[in-house]
């Protein structure tokens, strides 16, 4: 893994505007991600957690442009990817590619798989059409399809051999990143371990960068490198993985990892039950964003909005927590 930055999102914003009156015009908007700054390495995976709703896809889909930004900068190997134009953001996807979460609406039924792998082959020109056929079927054997597969149809194929596919399209072009967005998380937890087994082998043989996107602290236990907490749009913690299953410093981290199943049966492991809803992107609270809901929370945290600091200790840890600020002082 490189120390040098591939992707670097600086003040990321995306919101979603709502439009009301006789004229329609932009009463409100919806903040789904608010000032999020984060960096990911070469040959780095970082994933992205959080509860449904809080910004985690929709950061995702603003960094490939599949959503255009309401504002910030999202630099791709020191390329600012906000200033391209459609043709020219065309062009940059060939480094640039998804895994979707639906292995069953992300592939075209009235394609082969070789149809669907080749699309984007053609959209980018990366390799001749006489030899196409030959990559894919060695893309489809990378991931684990028979070759004698390849002119079959998408229904004709189990949920996990459709993520795999998926995996081929992503791979097909020669992508420096690929986001993951919920990659395992419509398949059964068998063929879940066996997609995660496969991305990691795929990422030592070609050399990727990931940004997995997962509800699933579990799941992403066994991928990451980094791990970025999200709540209501906003990034409360960032760590290394063993710093944040070890010591996580943010309430809401604290939470998430004590609802994950342990198979320990001699690790006592003390369940936070979160009350209350989380609230609305339209009118999200002031101060801390998750002072609503959390156990700790006092004066301070609903007036006074907490910035991500580094936190001392072992590995790298960011937090935005007025307890931390606190502990220090």
């Amino acid at each position: 893994m490189s120390d040098q930055a591939l992707l670097e999102v600086k003040e990321l914003k995306q919101y979603f505007p709502i439009k009301g009156g006789v004229f329609g015009r932009t009463v409100n908007h919806v903040k789904a991600v608010d000032d999020v700054s984060f960096t990911v390495n070469e040959g780095e995976t970082v994933s992205i957690v959080g509860e449904s709703g809080c910004g985690k896809s929709t950061t995702g889909r603003a960094i490939l442009r599949l959503d255009n930004p309401y504002s910030g900068n999202i630099y791709f190997q020191g390329e600012d990817l906000v200033s391209l134009s459609k043709s020219q953001m065309r062009k940059k996807r060939k480094d640039l590619q998804i895994i979707f979460q639906d292995p069953y609406a992300s592939l075209n039924p009235r394609q082969t798989v070789s149809q669907i792998l080749e699309e984007a082959m053609e959209i980018q020109k990366v390799i001749p059409k006489k030899d196409r056929r030959k990559k894919i079927t060695e893309l489809l054997e990378t991931v684990g399809i028979g070759a004698h597969q390849i002119d079959r149809y998408p229904h004709e194929f189990s949920g996990g051999q459709r993520q795999r596919i998926g995996i081929a399209r992503a791979l097909s072009v020669d992508p420096k990143l690929i986001v993951c967005d919920e990659a395992v998380s419509a398949l059964d937890v068998s063929i879940q371990a066996q997609v995660l087994n496969l991305l990691k082998d795929l990422q030592r043989k070609f050399k990727l960068t990931y940004l997995f996107i997962s509800h699933d602290l579990g799941v992403v236990r066994h991928i990451s490198d980094r791990i970025i907490v999200m709540y209501l749009g906003k990034i409360v913690e960032v760590a290394d993985k063993k710093s944040l299953f070890n010591q996580p410093r943010h309430p809401y981290t604290q939470a998430l990892l004590s609802a994950i199943p342990s198979t320990n049966i001699t690790e006592r492991r003390e369940r936070i039950i979160l009350t209350g809803d989380v609230p609305s992107p339209i009118d999200p609270p002031a101060g801390c964003r998750f002072h609503t809901r959390c156990p700790l929370a006092f004066d301070r945290c609903a007036k006074e909005e907490p910035k991500l600091m580094s936190v001392s200790g072992s590995g790298y840890q960011q937090v935005a927590c007025h307890l931390t600020e606190e502990s220090k002082a």
